[in-house]
């Protein structure tokens, strides 16, 4: 049996030439794909009942990943999202092994068949403003720890960045050293697929930021937990949800919400919206690849929608009025 036979042999094609050499994705993207292996593969696996090393391309066919999506969503609870973002990585495979290996087109034509599973839309969330001033008091800026923490609130509020985006900034990235107040300064924030945008920053957020990095190499990250190790993404969730926590007493309507960072990032762009900020340059500022994401705010916005109608609303019914009895004509007209 020729080794193009087993699927190992695609898998390592796939995640080594095509991800990192030819398509050059993301680490995290590359780390989602190669997430999606490591759960389908043991469940082919069991399927089959074969060892990992000795499955074929054929094991998985298009009966065994229907039953593995479902299998995510009802064992593991996945949500539909995450589903389908697993079967498009096993589509992006499909593609791969089909365009290489002729033998496999029928294999790679039946993979391509199973549908993305619709999803309900649901409106986004975001923090109203005396909701979020709430968040960014909640911190004791007296202990050096929460002087951090709020720091990074400020952080993601003024650049409505990601959690992965915060957590990978470096002080190199701040363009902060020697500023005077009367110069803009700005943020080299590194996005999805390693786009960069650049973002301004509010004084305020300036000056937590020197406080916290001090004079530490401009190569080190400028957030750090309490080990002085480089924060992560999971840690800036702990954060934001510690803080949710401390203020959700004063804050009760926000047991009703699922806040986040990226709740934060939400919040940045409804706020932009509101003060009136294009959407264009909204998209900008979040570093969106269409228009078409970020005009989802324009959806959330109840304010605004009443603003809208307002300027639009029809008047009640007036009784016209007979030019003889209009005073202000027949004078006009008498002094001709």
């Amino acid at each position: 049996m020729k080794d193009t036979a087993f699927i190992s042999v695609w898998i390592k094609r796939f995640l080594l030439e095509y991800l990192v050499t030819t398509r050059n994705l993301s680490k995290n993207t590359q780390l989602s794909y190669r997430d999606t292996f490591r759960l389908l593969l043991p469940f082919v696996a069991t399927n089959s009942r074969k060892p990992v090393d000795l499955l074929l391309v054929e094991d998985t066919d298009p009966v065994t990943v229907r039953t593995f999506l479902s299998d995510l969503e009802t064992q593991r609870g996945c949500s539909i999202a995450t589903r389908n973002q697993r079967l498009s990585a096993i589509h992006a495979f499909g593609r791969f092994v089909g365009m290489h290996s002729p033998e496999h087109l029928e294999w790679c034509r039946q993979i391509q068949l199973i549908p993305i599973k619709r999803a309900e839309h649901t409106l986004i969330t975001y923090l109203e403003k005396q909701e979020m001033d709430a968040l960014l008091n909640a911190p004791n800026r007296s202990n050096r720890q929460e002087q951090r923490d709020y720091a990074l609130l400020l952080f993601l509020y003024n650049t409505g960045a990601r959690a992965d985006e915060a957590a990978q900034l470096k002080i190199g990235d701040l363009n902060i050293s020697g500023s005077s107040k009367k110069e803009l300064t700005t943020v080299l924030i590194k996005g999805k697929g390693n786009k960069p945008r650049r973002c301004p920053l509010w004084q305020k957020t300036v000056d937590e930021l020197r406080n916290i990095i001090g004079q530490r190499s401009p190569l080190e990250p400028v957030f750090l937990n309490r080990l002085r190790q480089p924060i992560t993404r999971f840690g800036i969730h702990n954060i934001v949800r510690r803080y949710v926590n401390r203020v959700i007493e004063q804050h009760p309507q926000l047991t009703l919400k699922r806040v986040s960072p990226h709740t934060i990032r939400h919040t940045t762009a409804t706020h932009l919206l509101q003060a009136g900020v294009d959407i264009n340059t909204i998209r900008a500022w979040l570093g969106h690849v269409s228009i078409n994401t970020t005009n989802v705010y324009a959806e959330v916005n109840m304010e605004m929608k009443a603003r809208a109608l307002a300027c639009c609303e029809i008047e009640g019914d007036k009784t016209p009025t007979h030019w003889r009895n209009d005073k202000g004509l027949m004078s006009f007209l008498e002094n001709i």
